[in-house]
């Protein structure tokens, strides 16, 4: 009964720890979306102000695209992140926790 127990609180912490990941992940991919719309949105008004194949045009289409590039990798830092700490913390309590059968 008591190693049922284990079993079930262990299944509990890991669906708990895969929720946080997950969490993790989907806020920084919503940021990351956010970012891109916003810097979408951002140039389309102000080309539509200043018109669209002028130097400003262009200035904001380059500077857009490096923006959305950064929001791009801290994304995807984010996500390796993640997956590292993820992937090091069940290695650590997988040794540490080991149970004798």
């Amino acid at each position: 009964m008591r190693d049922h127990q284990n079993e079930n609180s262990a299944n509990d912490r890991k669906s708990s720890n895969e929720q946080k990941e997950s969490l993790i992940k989907n806020v920084s991919k919503e940021a990351n979306q956010v970012v891109h719309n916003t810097v979408d949105t951002s140039g389309k008004v102000i080309k539509s102000i200043t018109g669209e194949g002028g130097l400003l045009g262009k200035t904001i289409d380059s500077s857009g695209n490096i923006i959305k590039k950064v929001a791009d990798k801290g994304n995807e830092a984010i996500d390796k992140t993640s997956d590292t700490s993820s992937k090091a913390w069940k290695t650590i309590k997988d040794k540490t926790v080991k149970r004798k059968k």
